[in-house]
């Protein structure tokens, strides 16, 4: 019997027309996106479905310039994202207009997505092992969650820093995640530069390439009521699933498989990684990977 598995794209951050946003650059040789390799690598290694994380806003450009090309691969659904999309008894702060971040995102899915699923966001590079190795834990494993970590090194751009969670891993699964905010060539700062703190190249970080179930809805649904209670009126506050996630670990509610992948992260962080990114696709192309695509 065939194991079905949703990838859940997270798009939402994308504006109108797209004009010169990077989650729909064209990257490959014949003018793909990050999001068309990831679901041409979702497919090829199990997954069954797709749904995308977008605003009503740009529903009618999105379908035209996207989703005619993945509805081809496999059946796509839309859930929509929205400032004012808040459970009942709050109210969306006058003057709000950025979505409530990547919890918020995942529990858009809750009516859609029944079945396990991995997150991955629209702009990323995965890489064919990785979601592999993500499908094949989810079908493994129906009570836990896991993460595709990358090591640090296979993650970093030269033209500026980078975000990264670090994943601290006991006996393969997730301890905690320590956020790092500023990273560059394997050294992190807390204080704008004045010191940097030596990392291992091979330290594991969460891309946000996560694989959950769907009781994930219910601590969701849980955590967004107790952080607007906190943070509804704090200017750009934002509902991370990274933090939900590390507080249900730190609670003993869930346990996290940590997946590690070798192959390199590819994203677009700075306009100049742009030129690299696009050899190395074409590299990977060129050499079989994608024939179908």
């Amino acid at each position: 019997m065939k194991f079905n598995a949703t990838l859940v794209v997270m798009a939402a951050g994308m504006g109108s027309r797209f004009g010169g946003l990077k989650q729909i650059e064209p990257i490959g040789p014949k003018g793909e996106a990050l999001l068309d390799f990831s679901v041409y690598d979702a497919k090829k290694a199990g997954f069954t479905k797709v749904v995308f994380v977008i605003k009503h806003e740009i529903e009618k450009d999105f379908k035209e310039i996207v989703g005619k090309r993945v509805e081809k691969v496999l059946p796509t659904e839309y859930v929509f994202q929205e400032v004012n999309d808040l459970p009942e008894g709050f109210t969306c702060p006058e003057g709000r207009t950025k979505p409530w971040g990547t919890g918020q995102a995942i529990l858009c899915c809750k009516d859609v997505v029944k079945e396990p699923f991995a997150i991955i966001n629209a702009d990323d590079y995965y890489g064919q092992s990785a979601f592999k190795q993500i499908y094949d834990q989810l079908k493994a494993d129906s009570e836990n969650y896991c993460v595709v970590g990358y090591r640090l090194a296979n993650t970093l751009t030269e033209n500026g820093t980078v975000s990264r969670g670090v994943c601290v891993v006991e006996d393969g699964f997730l301890k905690k995640i320590d956020e790092r905010t500023k990273i560059r060539d394997c050294k992190y700062t807390e204080d704008d530069g004045e010191t940097w703190v030596e990392m291992p190249e091979d330290t594991v970080v969460s891309m946000n390439f996560w694989g959950l179930n769907p009781d994930i809805f219910d601590f969701l649904e849980r955590e967004f009521k107790a952080f607007l209670n906190e943070k509804i009126n704090v200017p750009k506050s934002e509902f991370y699933i990274p933090i939900v996630i590390g507080d249900l670990v730190k609670n003993g509610e869930k346990a996290v498989k940590v997946l590690v992948a070798e192959d390199r992260w590819y994203g677009v962080t700075y306009k100049e990684d742009k030129p690299a990114v696009v050899k190395a696709l074409g590299d990977i192309v060129a050499s079989g990977a994608y024939e179908n695509l």
